[in-house]
């Protein structure tokens, strides 16, 4: 099975620096927010005391500082003070949050002490794996809960550092303690008395973003930046990835065909001791990136030390240069199984990105396409989007785009109802044949866009978890603007397929259910906070051109309607059939029948029974995929029987 990578979803392409925001500046922002959302248009009560609830839970994500005594007030706002602090925001006073912000204060000293405590008892005492899970769906009610919270905390840090570094002394396991404590204080230090009214502004501000939707939200600098190279999978640098371990900085991996991989000098785990000269091994871990992407010159000197095999250390210094890297691990990849007298492709696209070197994922797709035609006998393609968790719309268009005909292949509406229909106007398809597209409860956004539309038009069968994620919204977003002042991201409607169909909340249905390790986790936009509501409105396999006008509608008349996608119904027909072949293989296989034996005692697990998981081994291929696989060799073998019947 898979493994999960990440869940961001981008619609927009340049990183710059935003303005520092002062508190006065904060309804401005929102102002420009509200313009754009779909729904709210300004402040009210249900928002403020959303809005409450969520910088509480962003200062206190685990429950491990406060109590529950010192925030109830905050967190069941009554009608009378949530209309005090809604005209108090409306005129710019956020004095609610500063009084908030002394509460954390009074939090943050509070569990620095408790941690020195419960750290000098740890350090004389073995830790060992228990249940220590912290109940973070409340605060603690009492003070010996929180103390049991922080020793949790403690706990189950310093065993996830046991897997990835050996502590075998005493110094070692003080180091420990030391990293967690530059981690924790890292978001302390924010709420302090030398409070920084920019960070505060941005906390604000990301807990009003967060409460008009689940997907609107107010971005830093630095993340700004990472939702950027996620989407365009195009940075500039040496292609170091860094971690912070006990032993200081360390590299935990090397991007492929980066200038610190062609080096062949530098390896993982390795430790980085010197940037330009300069020592890093006791700075914290943001001064030390912040260090590596300083950009005075293109060139940088890294000073790295290394333990070897006998326990020795050396020391050594390496000059790599600055340059533009592509993320090609995660663009579109391929592998290719002989069958019968040709190949079946499993092409797997963990995102829809571009970027502006002109590498796109629906260049790449036919790039893929083209060269498997010309060198073997193309018989079916499995698209995998299974951890495809979005980017591009237009990516995602054009994508759909390759597997049909002229047709509308998303429908947008906006908080005014009006709609804009979204068109591949190729007029050919640059596959047609058996195509299978395997789903997870991860794919979502964009992925969803192409799974829904080709599943539509009955091009397509979708296999793989009962459903996907089910995000059907559609956002605007400033952090590809060269001229922004800040960045942020806001929900301005939400998108249907051809049949008028919006994957918001249910997501995309599939034809033949078969689980992912994901089955038994409940993962969705459903258990989002705040999310839209789903509903429909009508088919447009007819396109009436309604959002064409001019001179140009006549173009559509002449070279668009006659070349229009109709809907495919042979794979719904014959979906009893290959539904039924999946039952009766999935059945007869031991391995898959040992991980749907897991895969309900891990959900049993989950809803509080006590269960024993089992250890049993369903071997280490991809199941998903092998029988995704085997659902295109049907589609492939009834076809081919299908030409044959009909003498082609």
């Amino acid at each position: 099975m898979k493994k999960i990578i990440y869940l961001i979803i981008l619609i927009l392409p340049f990183y710059i620096f935003s303005k520092p925001i002062q508190f006065n500046e904060i309804n401005k922002i929102m102002d420009r927010i509200f313009e754009y959302h779909i729904e709210y248009k300004e402040y009210d009560t249900k928002l403020i005391s959303r809005a409450l609830g969520l910088y509480i839970d962003q200062f206190d994500p685990l429950k491990i500082y406060l109590l529950q005594e010192e925030v109830d007030e905050y967190i069941n706002l009554n009608q009378k003070n949530a209309n005090i602090i809604l005209n108090q925001i409306k005129n710019g006073d956020f004095s609610v949050f500063e009084n908030l912000n002394k509460i954390f204060q009074k939090s943050i000293t509070r569990s620095r002490k408790l941690r020195e405590e419960i750290r000098k008892e740890l350090i004389k005492t073995e830790i060992v794996h228990q249940n220590l899970k912290n109940d973070d769906s409340s605060y603690a009610k009492n003070f010996n809960e929180l103390v049991q919270r922080q020793k949790n905390t403690l706990s189950v840090f310093y065993l996830n550092q046991q897997k990835r570094s050996k502590i075998d002394t005493q110094e070692k396991r003080e180091r420990v303690f030391v990293l967690l404590e530059r981690k924790l204080n890292k978001n302390e230090t924010n709420y302090l008395e030398y409070i920084n009214e920019n960070i505060i502004s941005q906390y604000i501000l990301k807990s009003f973003s967060r409460s008009l939707d689940a997907h609107s939200y107010f971005f830093s600098e630095d993340e700004a930046e990472q939702m950027r190279l996620s989407l365009e999978k195009e940075f500039e640098g040496v292609g170091i990835v860094l971690s912070e371990s006990i032993d200081g900085v360390i590299v935990t991996d090397l991007i492929a065909n980066s200038p610190a991989q062609r080096a062949k000098i530098i390896k993982t785990n390795d430790i980085l001791t010197e940037i330009n000269g300069e020592s890093v091994e006791y700075l914290n871990f943001d001064k030390v990136m912040k260090m590596m992407k300083t950009k005075d010159n293109p060139d940088i000197v890294l000073g790295f030390k290394r333990v070897l095999d006998d326990g020795s250390i050396s020391f050594w210094r390496i000059k790599l240069q600055r340059e533009p890297i592509s993320m090609d691990d995660q663009r579109l990849t391929y592998t290719l199984e002989p069958y019968a007298d040709g190949v079946i492709a499993k092409l797997d696209l963990t995102s829809f990105y571009e970027n502006s070197n002109g590498i796109t994922s629906e260049k790449d797709m036919k790039k893929a396409i083209r060269t498997i035609k010309k060198e073997d006998n193309l018989l079916g393609i499995v698209l995998d989007l299974r951890e495809n968790a979005g980017g591009f719309l237009s990516q995602a268009i054009k994508v759909s785009s390759l597997f049909i005909k002229s047709g509308v292949v998303v429908i947008s509406k906006n908080s005014q109802d009006e709609m804009r229909y979204l068109r591949n106007i190729e007029g050919d398809a640059y596959y047609n044949g058996p195509l299978v597209i395997l789903t997870s409860k991860l794919s979502a956004s964009a992925s969803e866009i192409v799974a829904a539309s080709l599943q539509d038009y009955g091009v397509a069968l979708i296999v793989g978890d009962k459903a996907t994620f089910g995000k059907g919204s559609i956002q605007y977003q400033t952090i590809t603007d060269k001229n922004a002042e800040h960045f942020f991201k806001v929900t301005v409607g939400k998108y249907y397929t051809v049949s008028g169909k919006t994957t918001q909340i249910e997501g995309v249905k599939a034809d033949i259910i078969v689980p992912s390790e994901y089955s038994p986790f409940k993962i969705g936009e459903k258990y989002l906070k705040y999310p839209l509501k789903s509903d429909r409105i009508k088919e447009a396999y007819t396109d009436r051109l309604s959002d064409i006008q001019g001179k140009i509608k006549i173009w559509f008349r002449v070279n668009y309607l006659p070349n229009l996608q109709k809907k495919v119904t042979f794979w719904q027909k014959m979906l009893p059939t290959l539904k039924a072949n999946s039952q009766n293989r999935i059945l007869k296989d031991p391995d898959f029948q040992n991980f749907l034996k897991r895969q309900k005692q891990i959900k049993a697990k989950l809803q509080g029974e006590d269960v024993q998981i089992d250890a049993s081994n369903y071997g280490q291929d991809d199941l998903q995929m092998i029988e995704a696989t085997n659902v295109l060799k049907d589609m492939i073998f009834i076809e081919s029987d299908m030409r044959k019947v009909q003498g082609l």
